[in-house]
């Protein structure tokens, strides 16, 4: 387990970032830093696992973009759908 920081450089099979910015103002704070989300997303080998709440995420552009390509890959699930 680590940072998003302390994986520049390295690879991992699978990669878990938890976005756990929640609010109604749709504040995200540090996950608006788009070059620390491209560092951690794209350090995983074969997975990719992001868990957040889409309501807060989708208030930034990047995370729009990103919800619909996931959507639209069909890879989406809500908390309601995981077993």
């Amino acid at each position: 387990m680590g940072t998003v920081d302390s994986f520049q450089g390295q690879e991992r099979d699978i990669i878990a970032i938890s976005l756990t910015r929640s609010n109604p103002q749709g504040k995200i704070g540090f996950l608006s830093d788009i070059r620390r989300m491209n560092v951690g997303m794209t350090r995983a080998r074969r997975k990719l696992l992001l868990v957040g709440d889409s309501s807060t995420l989708c208030r930034h552009p990047f995370f729009v973009e990103l919800l619909a390509y996931v959507k639209g890959v069909g890879r989406y699930r809500t908390a309601n759908e995981v077993p």
